[in-house]
């Protein structure tokens, strides 16, 4: 995956804090020149200077809500230029509590976020990837896409429709030379957390991962043309697991642990 005329060249979603920024820290350092996207501008822009000044990165820099059209619609245009050798779609954001009592609005906008905006973005990028017949996209995805979620409802919705979509897009576009790979992590030390409320103190310490080891994950089931990546054995086990369980227990135990969180029925 080159660029024939300087450096390879990813576009990173989501980019400014959590996994997204893990990807851009990571991909710098192995010599890959940068456009950054998310909503907090400032954010991206130091950033930015500071992996210029670390790596001699070439990093632009593109502010954009990408729950919005006029958002995705900017970055689609990017990724049609033809000079993407990696998309990441890492944005994304998940709510908790009871569907009923959760404001209609935010979950809406999480389905345009999680698959929408992913959806466009993965069409634009293989729009420029697939004649030049190279390239590579990582979509984003979590544990959650394996089974259903009680009180995350949407978002485990959302990750399940990004793994099936992915692992689908994976096998049209390989006979092209473009890998397609679907990130699952675990439970990862972020902002994410904070953001969809979740008191991350209860959940168990061996079930985390580092943001380098989800980012490493990816990179290299990327490099060997994998569809899935799963970082950490434990979360390995766990996929396997939930798909070999009846689907009535997988969601029963799903939704019993976030009761422990604090969620209330």
């Amino acid at each position: 995956m080159t660029n024939e005329a300087t450096r390879p060249r990813a576009l990173i979603t989501g980019a400014s804090a959590g996994i997204g920024q893990g990807f851009a820290k990571q991909l710098a350092r192995r010599g890959h020149d940068l456009t950054l996207v998310a909503r907090r501008k400032d954010r991206l822009v130091q950033l930015a200077s500071d992996l210029t000044t670390a790596h001699s990165a070439n990093v632009e820099v593109i502010d954009a809500d990408l729950a919005t059209d006029a958002g995705v619609s900017s970055v689609e245009e990017r990724l049609r230029s033809g000079d993407i050798d990696l998309l990441v779609n890492n944005a994304g954001f998940g709510t908790i509590g009871r569907f009923a009592g959760l404001p209609l609005d935010e979950e809406l906008r999480q389905l345009d976020l999680n698959v929408r905006a992913l959806v466009r973005l993965t069409h634009a990028a293989l729009s420029s990837m697939v004649p030049r017949k190279r390239g590579a996209i990582i979509n984003v995805a979590s544990m959650a896409a394996f089974q259903a979620i009680p009180y995350q409802a949407t978002y485990g919705a959302t990750k399940a429709y990004v793994l099936h979509f992915t692992e689908a897009v994976h096998e049209e576009a390989k006979e092209h030379g473009v890998t397609v790979t679907a990130l699952c992590p675990g439970p990862v030390r972020t902002e994410f957390q904070e953001v969809a409320g979740l008191d991350d103190s209860r959940i168990p310490a061996f079930t985390w991962t580092t943001v380098d080891m989800v980012v490493e994950s990816a990179l290299s089931a990327m490099r060997a043309g994998r569809a899935i990546a799963i970082p950490g054995a434990f979360n390995v086990a766990g996929a396997l697991g939930t798909r070999l369980a009846p689907r009535f227990v997988a969601r029963r135990v799903a939704g019993a642990f976030l009761r422990q969180q604090g969620v209330q029925k």
